[in-house]
């Protein structure tokens, strides 16, 4: 098994996690979290395949990603009183689902024969469109417009992935710009770091 298919299996469980926490003030049934769930796991990787035109979608072609999601959404509800204690779950979950993602989304688009800059867009679709979608269900304003860093530090894990691509073994490249777009996001959480506001 290939690390970018667990990588990817990886990112699936955390995001249905993240979506399923984002309901936890709703009092919601199975149904809902799963719904929810599943759109914030397969939203972002689903407008990237749609827009580079690579079928079938993920998700379709193989079950073991609806396994996935099945999986996170359980994992909440079983181990809903953990999962809750543990400071600012949905961001840390979220934050992995995008670092997984973004990177996944890079390599994709590169293996398709996109150029390097299109790569990086179409990585940070596939990393940031599920939280978007997420917040948009919860009635909350989407992460990507709150001051917080984020589809920034999806392009600047995609840069790096792209500048390292030469020069390392595949394998680190992955463990290292995933782990750069994790440090950017908890930094920036943590110290309140924000990008300069339009006036």
């Amino acid at each position: 098994m290939e690390i970018q298919y667990i990588f990817e299996l990886l990112g699936t469980y955390f995001f249905a996690i993240s979506g399923a926490l984002a309901l936890k003030d709703k009092e919601p049934d199975w149904f809902a979290a799963m719904f929810t769930g599943f759109l914030t796991a397969i939203g972002g990787g689903t407008l990237r395949d749609v827009l580079l035109d690579s079928y079938p979608l993920v998700w379709i072609s193989d079950i073991a990603f609806l396994y996935a999601i099945l999986l996170g959404v359980i994992t909440t509800f079983f181990f809903h009183r953990t999962v809750y204690k543990l400071k600012k779950t949905l961001m840390l979950f979220d934050t992995l689902g995008i670092s997984f993602f973004t990177i996944l989304g890079v390599e994709k688009a590169i293996s398709l024969g996109f150029r390097p800059e299109i790569a990086a867009i179409m990585g940070m679709f596939s990393g940031v469109m599920g939280g978007v979608i997420r917040d948009t269900l919860t009635n909350e304003i989407p992460v990507i417009f709150r001051k917080e860093i984020y589809a920034t530090a999806c392009l600047a894990g995609a840069g790096c992935y792209l500048i390292l691509d030469s020069f390392i073994l595949r394998q680190w490249n992955l463990v290292i710009s995933i782990s750069l777009i994790v440090f950017i996001r908890l930094l920036a959480v943590s110290k309140g770091l924000t990008l300069p506001r339009l006036k």
